[in-house]
């Protein structure tokens, strides 16, 4: 198959994902998932980090804005730094929101981070040098963003009746599950960048990849200001 045609396939596959992934939120819980959740009582480690990592495989959001970070990043000292931010931002919130029962409107939260995918393909296309004439600190970028990516799915499983026993083990358990299935989904994108940069078509469809990711991105960011204008 020809470098192009891969190309169409997964910005395609990236978009449909966003428009029709539930609410266009990868936030959103299953009804087996959150029957689970709220019948659950007691400590539940190894089925919370099962459910952390399936979030995060499935998370349309999370995976397309960590692809277009690591886009640009050949070193594996600095996909190891910027992923780290992201994560220790989207742990921060994640738990400090379940836990510390901290409250946001779902749809501001959901567009923020529709937002983030927006911003770093913008920057991956040299848009703010070109059109402002800065360049912006992306390290903080990525840890703030990282902290409304996590807030996002916190204020899912706030919506659920969660027990109170064990919940800090099983939030926890999902915050470990999270982060393993971010490695394996990060695997997967490393693994396919790096056989399409051996390809001349890498640099060439570059602009047009992150075109494609901020097409998604807008997506994303639109459904959810919609829908807090009609929730409203």
């Amino acid at each position: 198959m020809h470098t192009r045609a891969i190309i169409f396939i997964a910005t395609a596959l990236l978009i449909v994902g966003f428009v029709f992934s539930g609410t266009a939120s990868a936030h959103n819980v299953s009804k087996r998932d959150a029957s689970f959740v709220e019948s659950n009582r007691g400590s539940a480690i190894a089925p919370f980090m099962y459910l952390g990592a399936k979030h995060m495989v499935t998370g349309y959001d999370h995976l397309a804005f960590l692809i277009g970070v690591i886009f640009f990043l050949y070193k594996l000292k600095d996909i190891v730094i910027y992923v780290s931010l992201f994560t220790v931002g989207h742990s921060i919130t994640l738990l400090a929101g379940v836990l510390g029962g901290i409250h946001a409107n779902t749809y501001i939260i959901d567009a923020i981070i529709g937002f983030s995918v927006v911003y770093k393909a913008f920057d991956n296309m040299n848009g703010f040098s070109r059109f402002f004439g800065f360049e912006p600190n992306i390290k903080l970028a990525v840890l703030i963003f990282g902290l409304f990516h996590g807030f996002g799915l916190s204020t899912k499983l706030q919506e659920l009746d969660l027990a109170k026993n064990g919940l800090v083990t099983n939030i926890l358990s999902f915050n470990v599950g999270v982060e393993i299935g971010q490695g394996l989904a990060l695997t997967a994108v490393l693994i396919a960048l790096s056989l399409w940069r051996t390809h001349s078509g890498y640099l060439r469809h570059a602009f047009a990849t992150n075109t494609a990711l901020m097409t998604g991105g807008f997506i994303l960011t639109g459904y959810q200001i919609a829908g807090y204008y009609l929730a409203g």
